[in-house]
């Protein structure tokens, strides 16, 4: 399947490889030239249809004057890791920005997302307060710029929302994650004011899955699934944790989370109920 789908890796170096060609201001027949090459060759190569050689990396950085070597490092080992589907990624500060981006490519390329989560709210609907509390309290040892960082990435994110190719995002949350307090009340009640927002949006659709539905299949397991709109580009299944964030791209792993999605809808109230549910639990946090 490697061979005749493109894989994430793939389409991130084919993607990075364009936006270091246009830095430069040449077009693909002057690369053709200077590689040697066909104009067909570069195109392929920046539209993933091709895959990209250890060769080709180390050639193009020299064109486009790629001098940083960790950079070069860098396009190295996603060319080795571009023939798997799938990837794993460390977690770490020092590594946030590339695990970022991986994350981004996915959310802008998407037509359509669907996203459970059971301890927090989804990142496309949180304000900047509820964002930095919680990941003050999920990285203590984060610095204050590198928080500001993240804070400021992941509001820039929620702008996809509003795009006029904005994709399909449907979010299914367990409810014990509307409950859980991070910040005051006012950083809460504005929470909530932005989930009310967001549900607004005619791409978007929210469900709530209430404390009454006991135990359900997806219980232990957030996670973020993806389709895109080429069909030849498989579904990806992101699921982070405490030590790496994982992309499973192979049917015979993201086959069980598409039956998980299917399930999670049925059990969770409809959209009309979860709103209902939502403005109930806000009420909480009025005093």
């Amino acid at each position: 399947m490697a061979g005749s789908s493109p894989t994430l890796r793939r389409r991130q170096l084919a993607a990075r490889l364009r936006e270091l060609r246009l830095q430069t201001g040449m077009n693909i027949e002057d690369v053709a030239n200077r590689l040697l090459c066909s104009t067909t060759k570069i195109s392929r190569l920046e539209t993933a249809q091709r895959g990209v050689s250890l060769r080709d990396v180390r050639d193009l950085c020299q064109i486009y004057g790629v001098a940083e070597q960790a950079k070069i490092d860098e396009l190295m080992q996603m060319a080795r890791e571009a023939k798997q589907l799938g990837l794993r990624e460390e977690s770490g500060i020092a590594s946030a920005e590339s695990q970022v981006r991986t994350y981004i490519d996915l959310e802008t390329t998407a037509a359509s997302i669907v996203e459970f989560q059971t301890s927090f709210l989804p990142g496309l609907m949180q304000t900047g307060d509820y964002a930095r509390a919680l990941m003050r309290g999920m990285l203590p040892r984060m610095t204050q710029d590198v928080l500001e960082s993240r804070v400021e990435s992941r509001l820039k994110r929620q702008e996809l929302l509003l795009r006029n190719d904005a994709p399909q995002y449907w979010a299914v949350i367990d409810e014990a994650a509307l409950h859980r307090k991070l910040g005051d009340n006012q950083i809460m009640r504005r929470q909530f004011e932005r989930i009310a927002e967001v549900s607004e949006l005619p791409n978007v659709t929210i469900q709530v899955i209430p404390f009454e539905a006991g135990s359900y299949m997806g219980l232990d397991n957030s996670f973020v699934l993806f389709r895109f709109p080429d069909q030849a580009i498989p579904d990806t299944v992101y699921i982070e944790s405490l030590i790496s964030n994982t992309y499973h791209e192979k049917a015979s792993d993201t086959d069980p989370y598409r039956e998980a999605i299917e399930h999670l809808r049925a059990t969770a109230l409809n959209p009309r109920e979860s709103v209902a549910l939502i403005s109930r639990i806000r009420a909480s946090y009025s005093g």
